[in-house]
């Protein structure tokens, strides 16, 4: 009786692969027409530089710097900046992604309409989110690169440039995947044609 049922599932299935193949392709479609409405408004091309305001960390106090000064910080590297909120729940889901990949690449949080710096530093410590975070209480920071929903993430290459801009939860993985590419394209340039 099992065994019949198994065989008739599987024939079924690949009676109607055409189909389901179809369905997946839809699916993917509606996915990539949505990621790309809620990214429109993101950062293309050069990094913006901007003031940043950051959070106490175990290492330091709270205290003013820019988008260009923590990049130099990071030579020749491709950096990941997370906009990200206290209140979120997909930013609370996505935290641990965030946390392992910081092990490896630079990080930088921006957390939109959380309070004060005292505030977000209280929060990271809480939660163990180990990565310097800058405070945006009222998104301005953020509605300036064009986030308007958060989790968001934007990946810039060694060279300044806006790689990536997802919106939305992330996988580690395709996280990890874009910093990989960012890293590794400029080197690739000179080897692909027209360049």
């Amino acid at each position: 009786m099992l065994k019949a049922r198994i065989t008739r599932a599987v024939h079924n299935l690949c009676a109607g692969w055409k189909r389901h193949l179809a369905t997946l392709a839809l699916a993917w479609l509606a996915i990539a027409a949505v990621d790309t409405w809620r990214t429109r408004d993101l950062p293309r091309g050069p990094a913006p530089d901007v003031a940043l305001v950051m959070a106490a960390t175990a290492s330091g106090p709270a205290h003013a710097t820019s988008l260009a000064e923590w990049r130099a910080q990071h030579p020749g590297q491709a950096v990941a900046v997370h906009f990200w909120a206290e209140w979120c729940s997909i930013c609370k889901l996505e935290e641990p992604s965030i946390a392992r990949l910081s092990t490896d690449w630079p990080v930088l949080g921006v957390a939109m309409q959380s309070g004060t710096a005292e505030r977000v530093a209280q929060v990271q410590h809480q939660r163990g989110m180990p990565w310097p975070t800058a405070v945006d209480p009222q998104a301005t920071l953020s509605r300036s690169w064009g986030v308007r929903s958060v989790p968001a993430l934007v990946v810039i290459d060694a060279q300044g440039q806006v790689r990536f801009a997802t919106s939305g939860y992330t996988p580690e993985w395709a996280m990890r995947l874009r910093l990989w590419w960012a890293q590794t394209m400029p080197q690739w340039k000179g080897l692909l044609p027209n360049q």
